[in-house]
């Protein structure tokens, strides 16, 4: 869904459409409303960028036991 926003808009915020899609993404993924993965596409960053992105602003990535053990399933099935 394309969302406008109004130049006037950008230009009081002093930020580029590009950098709007990341701070939203960085707020979106430290609510946790969205994934790493999900953030990194809406910054259009690729995933390693956004992480440092993140660690720039010290929000630590939500990655628990049960994403952990998500990961180990994931490589035993090419393994």
């Amino acid at each position: 869904m394309p969302l406008v926003i109004a130049e006037e808009t950008l230009q009081a915020a002093r930020l580029t459409p590009s950098e709007l899609k990341q701070e939203i993404a960085v707020l979106l993924f430290s609510q946790n409303r969205l994934t790493l993965s999900q953030a990194s596409r809406l910054a259009e960053l690729p995933l390693l960028c956004f992480q440092h992105l993140l660690a720039s602003r010290n929000i630590p990535i939500h990655y628990d036991v049960a994403d952990f053990e998500a990961d180990l399933a994931t490589l035993a099935k090419f393994s």
